[in-house]
């Protein structure tokens, strides 16, 4: 498989350990943990781009999310109240199957409290499994979150793009014409300048600069979820269960 080549490449077990997570990650080394593929099983983003259709889903916590104000800062993408008092830190690739499990799973706790103002998140979302496993999906779709902030709809959009994630992380799914039917679902994104940026890739400087930002931040797999800066107890596999991680979350003073 096309590994990724910048010094931090590991499986996923190890970056998973180092940052108290499961080994239910995608490693920036050869795509998840779970893949199982070899170099003789890569798929390219031409291969599958005849057959790349998503589900188009929303997420069941999108009218919370929409309470959340969101803007770009850096190469993040922060959501929540700027004065909350705690920070969740999320490492996230788009077409991450573990960072689905994560949005279904502990992002809920995580986004009931920033309704709250207990916390803010600071996304960085990742594309390495686009040199991993071939096309170029993951970049579409944070470009396309990037656009979503622009028109005051990021945190809806981006859980409608991981609750519309394709089955397998090999399909190229995230084309601009399938990320625009993802945001059908999102009232009030669609119009003429989003639109523009999801098919000319807008914000691609925005999009290297958030993969830069995670290829220098200490990390090497996703979803990984830190509080306050440092990583959550416990074994990391709170992160996939919404009860769990709220748990988590009071064990680190956040309630």
């Amino acid at each position: 498989m096309g590994v990724r080549s910048f010094r931090r490449a590991a499986v996923a077990v190890v970056a998973a350990t180092a940052l108290g997570l499961s080994a239910a990650a995608c490693s920036s080394g050869s795509g998840s943990g779970g893949s199982g593929a070899g170099e003789g099983s890569r798929v390219t983003g031409s291969d599958v781009a005849s057959r790349a259709e998503l589900n188009v889903r929303t997420s069941p916590d999108a009218a919370t999310l929409a309470k959340l104000p969101a803007k770009a800062e850096g190469a993040e993408i922060v959501v929540g109240d700027p004065k909350a008092p705690h920070t969740v830190s999320v490492y996230e690739d788009p077409r991450c199957p573990y960072c689905k499990h994560f949005e279904e799973g502990g992002a809920r706790a995580v986004a009931r409290l920033a309704a709250e103002g207990k916390v803010k998140i600071r996304y960085t979302i990742a594309s390495f499994l686009d040199a991993n496993l071939g096309g170029g999906g993951s970049k579409r779709a944070v470009n396309a979150m990037r656009a979503s902030v622009e028109r005051g709809k990021f945190a809806e959009f981006h859980a409608a793009v991981f609750a519309s994630q394709p089955q397998e992380e090999t399909d190229d799914a995230f084309t601009a014409d399938n990320l625009l039917k993802i945001a059908d679902k999102v009232p009030g994104l669609r119009g003429a300048a989003f639109d523009r940026a999801v098919r000319e890739n807008t914000y691609q400087d925005f999009v290297k600069a958030a993969e830069a930002a995670f290829e220098d931040s200490g990390v090497n797999s996703s979803p990984v979820v830190l509080i306050d800066g440092k990583k959550p107890s416990g074994d990391g596999r709170a992160i996939f269960d919404a009860d769990a991680f709220k748990k988590v979350l009071a064990e680190s003073g956040v309630s």
